[in-house]
């Protein structure tokens, strides 16, 4: 079995950790709405992706 033959240092080991961050989600406009939607993804107000209607969205009624 492998064996270190030094010991790692709390800087070492600190900085491979602190590599690890969060990313905004991908937000891009939707080409047929112009509406923000997360790409790769169906349009939430319209249905589309890719130029194609993929969902029928239900429109909601307004009171």
């Amino acid at each position: 079995m492998a064996v270190p033959k030094r010991k790692t240092s709390k800087q070492r080991s600190a900085t491979r950790y602190a590599q690890w961050k969060l990313k905004s989600p991908a937000v891009v406009e939707c080409p047929q709405c112009h509406k923000p939607k997360l790409s790769h993804r169906v349009c939430g107000a319209c249905g589309y992706y890719d130029k194609n209607r993929s969902v029928e969205v239900k429109q909601e009624e307004k009171k």
